[in-house]
């Protein structure tokens, strides 16, 4: 059976399945590419950094740092530096509401592929259901049975379900692979907020 063969018997739940699919393929290519480029600036050089020009009092040095990256870390780090001066609470709540805003940015898209991920198999016994109940009328119509012709309707309805498979099964991957990747993210940039807060009340002091 082609490519074809299997959509034609498929019927209109191929089509969907295949729109899912292309929406589940542009959501992964896009959202690794957006971690590659939130994952390309490493915390401990940035801190780094940054520690060495707060310790100049060069303030404006640092903020200029992390303006020339732009990814959660320094918009982070950046947020609490602009804010250098004032108590410790208005610093650790401003970088507290960068972080939100961040992390709202990391998880865009992600809930589109784990309903991708959990729904697409069902899509697919939808229609291997809907196969078998037209390979059935088909037979009842005709007046004619046997074996073979129930095997060959319900094997062209098992198509639904296999490509429903083939969908769910790599977004459901990508879907766990892109959480692990948000958790660490997440984590990185509360640990650069707890280090910039510590850097600038030392400053302080």
């Amino acid at each position: 059976m082609s490519i074809w063969q299997m959509i034609n018997t498929g019927g209109v739940t191929m089509y969907i399945l295949i729109a899912v699919s292309i929406l589940s393929i542009a959501i992964i290519f896009e959202r690794v590419f957006y971690y590659s480029a939130m994952l390309r600036v490493k915390r401990l050089s940035l801190m780094e950094r940054i520690t060495a020009e707060v310790k100049k009092n060069n303030i404006q040095s640092a903020i200029g740092l992390c303006s020339k990256e732009k990814t959660c870390l320094t918009k982070v780090v950046s947020s609490g530096l602009e804010l250098a001066g004032r108590p410790a609470n208005i610093i650790s709540n401003g970088m507290e509401r960068t972080i939100a805003i961040e992390t709202v940015k990391l998880e865009k898209f992600t809930s589109i592929l784990g309903t991708i991920g959990s729904t697409a198999v069902y899509i697919g016994l939808f229609g291997t259901v809907l196969g078998i109940i037209r390979a059935f009328n088909d037979i009842s119509k005709s007046g004619s049975g046997g074996l073979n012709i129930v095997i060959s309707g319900i094997s062209e309805a098992l198509v639904c379900t296999a490509a429903g498979l083939c969908v769910a099964v790599p977004a459901v991957i990508a879907y766990n692979f892109f959480v692990k990747k948000i958790d660490r993210l997440i984590t990185e940039m509360e640990l650069c907020a707890s280090e910039t807060l510590d850097l600038l009340n030392s400053q302080n002091r």
